[in-house]
């Protein structure tokens, strides 16, 4: 019998830049080890849904119903200082810079959705937003969610996961797996794919912290 357990709302911010190779690079996380979720894990900024969110929606998008994308762009300011505003993202000025110059919501697109099946401890039901971020743009983590942050290409972060070098939770190694096959940023901001949960293969083949999280 399959427990039900409770759905915790998040998103996450897919952040992205033109790399100096010529591939596209975005913006990655290393989860502090003191996390309850997840810790010392590889992935992108995000967080659970607030409550305050909603407001921070209607405030910013006009529609409370955009309390993941609002999520989404409040934690790109608590973990790694970027404020995504019309004029494009900068650092240091929170979100006072986004109530002054809100984003229209279609430049934050949507990238995909993830909802964790129900025998899956912690479950979440999370969305993942691409944001385009110039190349000189740097991030300041907060250094208590997040331990450390960096730009990379997804192929480089996958080649760093094969080789033992980073822990990456299923939905985001599949996230990172379609993120490879984007040849340009414009590319990973029109990209929309459809999550999926791993075959029987994959779970035999594959390191068991890609597949199980036990917080």
């Amino acid at each position: 019998m399959v427990v039900e357990r409770a759905i915790r709302e998040a998103a996450s911010a897919i952040c992205v830049r033109d790399g100096l190779s010529g591939e596209p690079e975005v913006l990655v996380v290393q989860r502090s080890p003191a996390s309850r979720f997840l810790p010392g894990y590889v992935a992108f900024p995000g967080g659970a849904v607030e409550p305050g969110d909603d407001a921070l929606a209607e405030r910013w998008f006009g529609s409370a119903e955009e309390g993941h994308r609002a999520a989404a762009l409040r934690e790109l300011i608590e973990e790694v200082g970027l404020a995504v505003t019309s004029g494009g993202v900068i650092t240091g000025q929170g979100m006072a810079a986004i109530d002054e110059f809100p984003p229209g919501q279609e430049t934050i697109p949507e990238v995909c959705h993830w909802v964790a099946p129900p025998e899956v401890p912690v479950r979440f039901d999370a969305r993942y937003f691409a944001v385009s971020v110039d190349p000189w743009v740097e991030a300041v983590v907060d250094g208590r969610e997040v331990a450390t942050a960096w730009w990379t290409s997804p192929r480089a972060l996958l080649s760093g996961w094969t080789e033992g070098a980073h822990k990456l939770y299923w939905p985001t190694w599949f996230t990172v797996s379609e993120l490879a096959a984007c040849a340009s940023r414009q590319e990973v901001l029109g990209l929309r794919f459809d999550a999926r949960e791993p075959t029987n293969d994959e779970h035999v083949r594959m390191p068991r912290h890609v597949m199980e999280n036990e917080s």
